[in-house]
């Protein structure tokens, strides 16, 4: 009898101006930096935490670039991790294949697949084919629009003609091997999860998921398994003290995976 899947732990590395940072993922604008909050800004390089999660064995790791002056920052993380990493921001066709010759396990993508704010199938098959589905990540990351939840982009700042649902995760999922979902409303405030969208995504996935935003405790390991039934697993940032934060210990989420690599022992 095979074990039920069971919610990981998932790390992550921020990239912003070549630093590793925690910000608060609504307040990323372009057009004012003044806007800008940050919780954490590492003294540690980029290589620190690569080979942290190396030594920790902690796979699937996301090493995101938010906005430009990151190229180098985010090459030193995947020479210290060669295949062991994924990268995403400013991903596209052009350059996705250049990412995974300089070491990425994947590459995560989701500006690229919306020209001007528009779902395009057509870019989405291009890159597939180009990097391979099993090398594919599509960052599905959103904010909430009433009930529903829409996919944003440009670091969370436009809103595409995407809703997160059933059906255009099953879309998605035809060319891509995982998904990535920032709730960026939420993210870097540590005030809780999203449970209705970890829910819905437990219901609605077919592929690998982790969701980032709002984490605050080490038991929201376990809430996720709960509401996702195992579906879905889970990022900390500014919660975890290896970012500065005083409530979720990083030591505890590398327990908590070795852990979970046991067989479960019953199921409802």
């Amino acid at each position: 009898m095979s074990s039920l899947p069971r919610t990981s732990f998932r790390p992550c590395i921020d990239l912003h101006s070549g630093q590793v940072k925690q910000i608060v993922g609504g307040s990323l604008n372009d057009s004012d930096a003044s806007q800008l909050k940050t919780n954490f800004v590492s003294t540690e390089p980029p290589s620190y935490y690569a080979q942290l999660y190396r030594e920790n064995r902690l796979t699937g790791a996301h090493v995101i670039k938010l906005g430009p002056g990151n190229d180098n920052a985010a090459k030193e993380c995947l020479r210290t991790w060669p295949d062991g990493l994924q990268i995403g921001g400013g991903i596209t066709l052009e350059n996705a294949q250049a990412w995974i010759d300089a070491g990425a396990a994947k590459v995560i993508v989701t500006s690229f697949l919306f020209p001007g704010a528009k779902f395009s199938l057509e870019r989405l098959q291009a890159i597939s084919k180009a990097v391979g589905k099993d090398r594919l990540v599509v960052d599905v990351s959103c904010r909430r629009r009433g009930s529903e939840w829409v996919v944003a982009m440009d670091k969370w700042q436009t809103m595409t003609d995407m809703n997160v649902n059933q059906e255009s995760l099953a879309i998605l999922a035809e060319y891509c091997s995982e998904f990535l979902v920032h709730a960026a409303d939420i993210e870097g405030l540590c005030k809780g999860i999203d449970e209705d969208l970890v829910k819905a995504l437990g219901e609605w996935t077919t592929i690998p998921t982790t969701y980032a935003g709002g984490a605050n405790a080490l038991s929201d390991l376990a809430l996720v398994d709960r509401l996702s039934h195992g579906k879905v697993d889970l990022t900390y940032g500014s919660a975890l003290d290896v970012f500065g934060g005083k409530t979720v210990r990083f030591a505890d989420c590398v327990a908590w995976n070795h852990q979970s690599s046991q067989p479960a022992e019953s199921a409802e």
